[in-house]
């Protein structure tokens, strides 16, 4: 039952970006940039958390 329930919901986000993609471009566009904006900040924290790390934490 979980498996079914678990394609379904992978089947309507899909559905529902391509939905997205195809209406409306240029805000799917602004979707991916900040997807990629909250990627390159997290990655940034994690990388100021390990200097602060090696650097003994001062």
């Amino acid at each position: 039952m979980a498996v079914n329930a678990k394609k379904v919901a992978v089947y309507v986000v899909v559905v529902f970006a391509l939905y997205v993609i195809i209406t409306d471009p240029a805000k799917a566009a602004d979707y991916v940039q900040i997807g990629f904006q909250g990627t390159s900040d997290a990655a940034q924290a994690l990388g100021d958390f390990a200097t602060w790390v090696a650097d003994g934490g001062k």
